[in-house]
């Protein structure tokens, strides 16, 4: 049976290459080579790399050319490095000669913002800075930010704002800031993905903060996927299959700035914030970057405003729970 996998925030990565089962039964100890184990951290979480090859020593080049490009790619994209070329670039408000994946990435994120109508904007980040001082602060008002604040944080969201190409990124107010967590992991997720790929892995599955597929499992059948509505969530709600796909999940449970849970990590660029609409949203997709910016951009729409999207992208499946505990799926059967 296919190995379950629920939503986590332990990073794991399976992998065999082309013709190798996942796993080497018994009777083919003695012809494949034990899994090449790798644990350590990335993108700031626990991390296993399992590999099945029949050449230890490529084996571990290719676990250690993993490794080092989720490095080198958290270094470009994290708000929690110091270092981080985003952070210099949120300091600044402008960075020349930008690192070609982060254009790549400021463009797919302008792709999605424009298709979402704006419900996934990567320059929330002075919404999340307002709400986290604010309920940081001692005596914080239970009712959230003064208004005066939230209209001053709003005023420089909107990706509208951000100027690229590939010799400069800027941005057009002052205090902009991005934040590409909504996106960044599916976009790592897929870069390894392709370098598994050109490594010759024919089966992998990858759960990354979002989940990719490379092939079936060593059944031959669909990966297992569990979908749930936190991340600790230990018996999933539903159960998926997928083949070459990527899986993401958003949910308003996952971070609350406040003791009560009113003000949830989902922001919404043009309000500031909103009741949750779901308990969880699941988007499967081909690709790990699309899946990752759409389940926030769906949490922040209703029901109807998805059909209507989902009309012009028809290989998109939605799986959702709403607050009411209704569970649907939309778009493309899986």
């Amino acid at each position: 049976m296919a190995k379950l996998f629920t939503r986590r925030r332990t990073i794991c990565i399976l992998a065999a290459a082309a013709g190798l089962p996942l796993i080497p039964p018994t009777a083919l100890a003695r012809r494949i080579a034990e899994p090449v184990v790798w644990n350590g951290q990335a993108l700031g979480a626990p991390a296993t790399l399992i590999l099945n090859h029949d050449d230890p020593a490529a084996a571990g080049q290719l676990v250690n050319r993993v490794v080092a490009e989720v490095s080198r790619l958290e270094a470009i994209f994290s708000l929690y490095r110091s270092d981080s070329v985003l952070l210099e670039l949120n300091r600044a408000g402008a960075l020349a000669a930008p690192p070609s994946e982060l254009v790549t990435l400021l463009e797919r994120s302008g792709a999605i913002w424009e298709a979402s109508n704006g419900a996934f904007d990567p320059t929330i980040q002075p919404l999340w800075t307002l709400y986290a001082r604010h309920f940081s602060s001692a005596n914080a008002d239970p009712a959230g930010p003064a208004s005066d604040e939230l209209q001053a944080a709003l005023s420089r969201v909107g990706f509208a704002g951000v100027r690229f190409n590939r010799d400069r990124i800027a941005f057009a107010r002052p205090q902009m800031a991005l934040s590409l967590n909504g996106i960044a992991q599916g976009y790592i997720t897929d870069r390894i993905v392709d370098m598994l790929r050109d490594a010759g892995i024919g089966s992998s599955l990858l759960s990354m903060g979002e989940s990719r597929a490379i092939g079936a499992a060593a059944s031959g059948q669909p990966w297992r996927v569990g979908l749930a509505e936190t991340e600790a969530g230990a018996v999933p709600d539903t159960i998926i299959g997928i083949i070459d796909r990527a899986v993401s999940t958003s949910s308003a449970s996952g971070f609350h700035f406040d003791p009560s849970g009113r003000f949830g990590h989902i922001l919404d660029p043009l309000r500031g914030s909103a009741p949750p609409r779901y308990r969880r949203m699941s988007v499967i997709v081909p690709d790990a970057t699309a899946a990752d910016a759409l389940s926030t951009a769906f949490s922040l729409m209703d029901p109807a405003e998805i059909r209507r999207f989902l009309k012009n992208h028809p290989d998109i499946t939605v799986d959702m729970v709403e607050i009411s505990g209704t569970h649907s799926r939309l778009g493309a059967a899986i």
